[in-house]
């Protein structure tokens, strides 16, 4: 059995819930991430923002990227996360129910790594990809 912790991508950077949305999006560019990982000040995972979150809800609406926190674009409600010790296909499974391409790995309460669609298309056979892939695809954009 695979686990998540196999296929992550470990030491996920994360950013503040007080920082600006221009930071996540230099962050993102600087380090060509599509995802960053949202800690309150205690490093506790709060949400996930996205290169399409900033995009569509604050640029597309002329708002300054400047002036918008991190914490105006989290919708609250539950994170959608995997454990460190799940198998890819609890992964999988998770992804596809929520619709997300990426998922922050948690152990215990703490954030370990990110888990993205590439992670698990390296880890798998190309049938499971194509099956993974289109089951996203075909969901109505969440991150």
């Amino acid at each position: 059995m695979t686990t998540a912790r196999e296929i992550m991508t470990p030491e996920a950077d994360w950013i503040d819930l007080s920082a600006s949305v221009a930071e996540a999006a230099r962050r993102m560019g600087n380090s060509d991430y599509g995802a960053l990982p949202v800690c309150d000040g205690e490093g506790h995972l709060q949400g996930v923002v996205t290169d399409r979150d900033i995009v569509v809800r604050v640029v597309a609406t002329g708002d300054d990227p400047d002036s918008v926190q991190i914490s105006d674009l989290l919708e609250g409600g539950e994170v959608i996360t995997i454990g460190a010790d799940d198998d890819v296909e609890e992964a999988i499974r998770t992804m596809k129910d929520h619709g997300v391409r990426r998922l922050p790995v948690i152990d215990g309460a703490e954030l370990v790594g990110m888990v993205s669609q590439a992670d698990i298309a390296r880890a798998l056979p190309d049938a499971r990809v194509g099956d993974l892939v289109g089951s996203i695809s075909d969901a109505p954009p969440n991150n």
